[in-house]
């Protein structure tokens, strides 16, 4: 009995002072988490980073700090924890190669997200796309395109190549071809198309519509008439102004080619 007595007293003598600092190296860590958490949060949220990435940023951190406290605390208890760490470090490379295609998606977002290169609600062209932005995820954007399709492409496809954010200055310019019979008068041609811009009541006057002779094609006169529009009237205003355009180059007598087919008949 004294025997046992001895050496649980000798235990006590000898790991009280390691339990002790793996308390307090434990306790002092967790706070220090908490703190840093907290400021983390503090800087996303300054940065207006997205809910999203923000809960997962901060999970991820917390996590990663708490498996550091927890090998520190280990190891002031006396395990060696070499084994432990390359066990640690083996599971994760092997888990970071399996899914590299995911974790490529998810830099992706991240980048998206942090940087805003576009944001929901937003029109875009990307990888052969245009369309509505209607939702950043982690790992995949989704468009809403014209024809009311949705379109989900990878973060880290889309953040490694062009965006066009249609969006981002407000307004858009719309590029219509006018093509008129060489016999026409260029300057009556000019104001008839001018006017269908500026009567026409979403095209805007501030930047000023243009019509120029753009090309001298093999059968007609070319012209590029040019009005601006906001993201929501555009596909209205391009189809409005092109019936209206027609209209009124009918309504001046102002003729608009078309290819004509001429037969030869040779006598034998």
């Amino acid at each position: 009995m004294e025997k046992s007595l001895t050496i649980v007293k000798d235990l006590l003598i000898e790991y009280s002072p390691k339990v002790f600092y793996a308390l307090a190296i434990l306790i002092i860590g967790l706070y220090a988490i908490k703190i840093t958490l907290r400021l983390t949060n503090k800087l996303l949220n300054s940065r207006h980073v997205d809910k999203t990435l923000q809960t997962f940023l901060g999970n991820l951190l917390s996590w990663g700090l708490k498996s550091v406290l927890l090998i520190a605390v280990i190891s002031k208890l006396g395990v060696d924890t070499t084994a432990l760490a390359a066990v640690v470090a083996a599971a994760g490379l092997g888990l970071g190669l399996a899914l590299q295609g995911s974790l490529a998606n998810f830099a992706g977002g991240f980048l998206i997200i942090l940087f805003k290169p576009f944001k929901v609600d937003d029109v875009i062209n990307a990888q052969g796309e245009t369309g509505v932005v209607k939702e950043i995820q982690l790992f995949t954007t989704h468009i809403v395109t014209p024809s009311n399709k949705r379109v989900i492409i990878p973060n880290g496809t889309l953040a490694n190549n062009n965006i066009v954010n249609l969006s981002a200055e407000g307004t858009l310019r719309i590029d219509l071809i006018i093509g008129v019979g060489y016999d026409e008068d260029i300057k009556k041609t000019k104001e008839v198309l001018m006017k269908v811009l500026t009567s026409h009541p979403k095209v805007l006057s501030e930047p000023l519509p243009t019509v120029n002779v753009s090309e001298l094609a093999d059968s007609s006169m070319n012209f590029a008439v040019r009005p601006w529009s906001t993201v929501e009237d555009y596909w209205t205003v391009y189809y409005e102004v092109m019936e209206n355009c027609k209209e009124a180059l009918d309504a001046a007598e102002i003729e608009i080619p078309y290819p004509h087919v001429v037969e030869v008949h040779k006598k034998g």
